[in-house]
């Protein structure tokens, strides 16, 4: 096997509420900028396609596979760039309204890798939640079909000193972010976004990332989605910061 070269990258776009027109124009400008190999997505109400046209502001061709969650309009969407072909889709229902799915990717240099988006329960007294759910997410990635390595990317509405995190390192996933640089970012919620339904509770930090486990070398990992327009500073593209990290895997 020959080692794949592949830009993985999570965002929350926080549906369509919260200024959604304005920051629309943001998100799309980011997304033909980064073009990622990988790109996991939360809050995507799937009526509005915000998947596909988040999918379609580049010159790079996306196919989605969408996994819903409370409900079958709304939820997480996985994008991969053309030529990767995501095969044995599958979703997985961790309860309270929230769920993952997966996909079987074969890699050219002959890896198989299994890539995973999630949205965690989110409330500031939830961390037993939290943590049940990755119990749940974990068992289920480990009836995939046989892999080299994983990926799994979201919003964990968990930070580093939350038993979730704990329990991702325990099953052997690393943080992409923390093997680059040392540390995880210190927020990647909130963004610095102002709007009328904002969502205040808990305080800033990291809940986003890109986890890895197998055969996977991470070359860089960084915020991203991250800049506010140039004519309003309380304008983001989400309540959220996306993550993006450089990985070589086999």
């Amino acid at each position: 096997m020959t080692a794949d070269r592949l830009l993985v990258g999570t965002m929350n776009i926080l549906h369509f509420v919260d200024r959604w027109p304005e920051r629309l124009p943001l998100l799309l400008a980011d997304m033909a900028a980064l073009q990622p190999d990988i790109l996991g997505l939360q809050e995507v109400v799937y009526p509005l396609e915000q998947d596909r046209l988040i999918a379609a502001a580049g010159a790079a061709r996306y196919s989605i596979h969408r996994g819903f969650g409370a409900r079958p309009e709304y939820g997480n969407s996985l994008l991969l760039r053309e030529p990767l072909v995501g095969i044995q889709p599958e979703r997985s229902d961790l309860g309270l309204g929230r769920g993952a799915n997966r996909v079987l990717i074969e890699l050219p240099g002959g890896v198989r890798l299994v890539a995973a988006v999630t949205h965690l329960h989110h409330t500031v007294d939830g961390a037993a939640a939290r943590d049940d759910q990755v119990r749940m997410l974990l068992d289920w990635l480990e009836k995939a079909p046989t892999a080299d390595a994983a990926i799994v990317v979201g919003d964990f509405n968990a930070d580093p000193t939350e038993p979730t995190y704990a329990r991702m390192e325990a099953a052997g996933f690393r943080s992409a972010h923390r093997e680059a640089n040392g540390a995880e970012p210190a927020v990647t919620w909130p963004s610095g976004l102002q709007a009328p339904a904002m969502d205040t509770d808990g305080e800033p930090g990291c809940v986003d990332y890109v986890w890895i486990r197998g055969a996977i070398h991470v070359e860089s990992a960084r915020l991203a989605f991250d800049r506010p327009s140039v004519d309003d500073p309380t304008l983001y593209p989400s309540d959220h910061f996306g993550v993006a990290a450089t990985l070589a895997v086999g």
